[in-house]
């Protein structure tokens, strides 16, 4: 097997919440070896709402694997189509809701450069409500 590439199953990775929503989140940056990006898959309920918020250095690409998707990019409430993917400069707040009465929607979150660290989420900052 070669050592330059790997594999995961996100169901394989314990989950982890995020600070402001106590959603859970699978960070998978460590488990595949990323030293470029920041890696994480996130399952939302219907109702479910991650924080606002932006990175201070770091951009962010969202892409929609399964179900209803809506993101909130600076102030404007986006609908996106199941795999459709969202970049996100860093300074512009952003936020992933679900906020249909059924199904789940499921996001693949990649960040780049991977500024901070792991536990601090790259720089994470909360964005007052606009």
């Amino acid at each position: 097997m070669s050592d330059e590439y790997t594999v995961v199953d996100p169901d394989e990775i314990e989950p982890d919440q995020f600070p402001e929503s106590g959603l859970n989140h699978r960070k998978l940056t460590e488990a595949l070896g990323a030293t470029e990006m920041r890696v994480n898959v996130i399952r939302l309920s219907p109702g479910d709402v991650t924080g606002y918020h932006r990175h201070e250095r770091q951009e962010e690409v969202f892409v929609l694997l399964s179900g209803p998707g809506r993101a909130r990019i600076g102030g404007d409430l986006v609908d996106v189509p199941k795999w459709g993917v969202v970049r996100v400069p860093s300074e512009t707040p952003r936020q992933l809701l679900n906020d249909a009465e059924e199904g789940e929607a499921v996001w693949l979150m990649l960040g780049a450069p991977t500024v901070g660290t792991v536990e601090d989420y790259g720089e994470y900052v909360v964005v007052d409500e606009e």
